[in-house]
This record gives structure tokens, sequence and C-alpha cells, in this order.
């Protein structure tokens, strides 16, 4: 694993660690050389990606919920972190339909208890609170979003993001802006992602791999939407970046651009339809899907991509792996998974790293291309 002397020593704080992204996220992070701490409700898959990769023996692990200001405060106030990802969320659109409040109550009143809690640090500290694409004002436009393009949302779960949204800015303004403490607060927009581990309901690669894995038909409710898919490691990598470089310029000049709001999506030959998701999975794992499309369903966008220049320019960020190696390597991750003892976290761990390692390898070899253009 490649290590970064930055992340040495560092106290980072995860919340929603137990989560898909959370617990690749802290696996990262573990293994540049950071101190981790992660605070999040128990997992609510069976299996997770976290109890798969034996994640609470690596880190410091504390079950809460976000909703619950004090304890937020007071854990926040405990570990003093140098950077936060806040990623704790009631993340699934088809959910906020029936669980409305509490998707509300969770992303926009969780997301005020950590910046809240922002103001009992006693020394600088870089946040990056992740939201949604589903935050904007979706027009159903073929044009991808930037930064300052409206926010809205039609359902629950995208309105209530678009909620955080507002109220990260608002409290960034208000509070600390100029703090005694120095500190950077920024948000991160990402698009669909798709990796190993995640086995979330109503999510059409975990679906697909339980399908697959028990030679059924592939129930597709959507096949004709469009997605901006990309593999779980690519918003990640720019939220490292972020978090790193806000940290950086706590104190300089740049601490203002860094912050606000970033887009991380995929580039644009990876805005596809489900259908042609599903079908690229099929060429690595065999087996067919079925059109379950119905009219009756609750609203979900069609079409929705971002623009992601600001992290390019800011950031030196941009995607490393297209459509194909993006669903090459999840399939490519469960199915080695389908084989192991279910009880051996440390294939599991391995497996999980290796793609990482490959991921850091690739973005390598993606700078090196660069200065030689």
């Amino acid at each position: 694993m490649v290590k970064d002397e930055f992340w040495q020593g560092k106290k980072v704080l995860v919340t929603g660690h137990t989560g898909f992204k959370g617990a690749w996220l802290s696996l990262w992070l573990l293994h540049l050389g950071a101190e981790v701490t992660g605070i999040s409700l128990a997992p609510n898959t069976t299996p997770a990606l976290f109890e798969q990769i034996g994640l609470a023996k690596y880190i410091t692990h504390h079950i809460g919920d976000i909703r619950d200001q004090e304890l937020i405060r007071d854990k926040i106030a405990s570990v003093q972190p140098d950077i936060i990802f806040h990623l704790a969320a009631q993340p699934l659109v088809r959910r906020s339909y029936i669980e409305s409040v509490e998707t509300w109550n969770t992303n926009v009143m969780g997301t005020i208890h950590i910046l809240e809690a922002l103001k009992h640090l006693t020394h600088p500290c870089a946040v990056v609170a992740i939201t949604t694409d589903k935050c904007y004002e979706n027009r159903e436009w073929f044009y991808g979003y930037r930064e300052t393009d409206p926010l809205g949302g039609r359902d629950p779960y995208s309105s209530s993001k678009a909620a955080a949204e507002l109220a990260i800015a608002s409290w960034r303004a208000s509070f600390f802006t100029k703090s005694q403490i120095p500190i950077g607060i920024a948000s991160a927009r990402a698009g669909n992602v798709i990796g190993g581990g995640d086995w979330a309901e109503d999510r059409i690669v975990p679906d697909t791999i339980r399908s697959l894995s028990v030679a059924e038909a592939i129930p597709v409710r959507n096949p004709k939407s469009t997605r901006p898919w990309q593999h779980v490691l690519e918003p990640l990598g720019g939220y490292l970046l972020l978090g790193k470089s806000i940290y950086k310029g706590l104190n300089s000049a740049a601490k203002e651009e860094l912050q606000g709001a970033f887009n991380f999506g995929p580039s644009l030959p990876s805005n596809r339809t489900v259908k042609d998701l599903v079908e690229c999975i099929l060429q690595y794992w065999t087996g067919t899907w079925v059109d379950r499309s119905n009219p009756t369903e609750p609203h979900e966008a069609k079409l929705l991509n971002l623009v992601t220049d600001k992290a390019f320019h800011l950031l030196n960020w941009q995607p490393v792996w297209d459509f194909q190696q993006t669903v090459k390597e999840t399939v490519d991750w469960y199915y080695q998974a389908s084989h192991f003892d279910p009880g051996d976290y440390k294939q599991f761990q391995a497996l999980t790293q290796r793609q990482i390692e490959l991921y850091q390898a690739d973005t390598a070899k993606q700078a090196v291309n660069l200065l030689n253009v």
C-alpha cells in the first residue's frame, strides 16, 4: 500500500464508516497512515463490507447516531480531529419516500450537528461533507451540472441533500470564515458510485449480484435511465485530495477557493443507461436480465451528469478508470468474494486493498502521462 507522508499520524474522523463508501474510505486512510476514528450506526445490511473486511479491529470504532447532537458534540470534542469526512446519511432515494422525516432529520439536522460541533475544536480542522449529485435542481437535460447551478430535489432524499448544502454554506459563512481556530469546510457531490461490497437494497449493482449468485434473471426497474457511473474509489480519491488540500491551505491565501462545493463525477462516456450497465456486468458474470419497468413506481431522475472542471483545476483530480474498467473491477470483487469463507476477513481485506493499490498505481500512471503531453 502506498503511504503518504501527509496522512502519517493525522487524526481523521469518518462519520458513516460502517457504510459502503465509509468502509472503503476508512481502509484507504488506515493504510495511508492515518489514525482513523469512526462514528456511525451499526451496519444495516447483511453482509456488510465493514464487517467483511474486519475494520473494527483496526480503527477506533463508535456506534452512534448523528441525530444525537450531544453525542456528536462530545465525540468530536474528544477526538479533536485534524480532518473530518462526513458521510453518514440516509442515502437511498426510494427509502426516502417511505422514511421522509427520518431522511431529513439524518441528512439535514445530522449535518448541522456536525457543523455545530466544530465550534468546540481547539486546533485547525478540514471538513469534507459528502452530499450528492442529486442535490441539483434536475432539469433532465443533457448538459452537466456545475457547482454554481441551482440546488433542488424532487424526492425527499435529493431535497434533503440540497438543504444540507445550504446549511453547510450558511454555517461556514456565519461561524468559520473568521473563526479564531482555522476551520475549512467543503462539500463534495459525487455521481452514482459502484464497487465491491455494496449490499444496499434497491441499488442496481447489489440487486444484480444477488440475482446472479442464485442464477436468477436480474430485475431492472429503469433500464433507460442514464447515470454517471463511477467506481467508488474515484470520488474517494477526490475526497482525500480535497481534505488534504483544505488542511494544508488553512493558513494560506488558498483557503477560500478550496472551500465551497466540488463535483466528482466520471468522464462523459461513463454516463450510460442502466441497461448498458447490466449488459456490461453480464460480460464478466454470465446471466440474464428482465425489464421490470413500472410507471407507478416513485419518481427517479432519468438524466444526470456533472462537470468536474473545478476539481481538475484546483485539485488536479480527474477520473482514472473508464466505464469498462469500473464494471470489470466491481464484478471482479464480487466474484472473488463469492468464493471466500464469509468469516475470513483477511481475504476480503486483502482483495479490497489490492483494488485500492491498483487504483493508486493507475492514478500515478495517469499523472506521468499528463506530464508527458
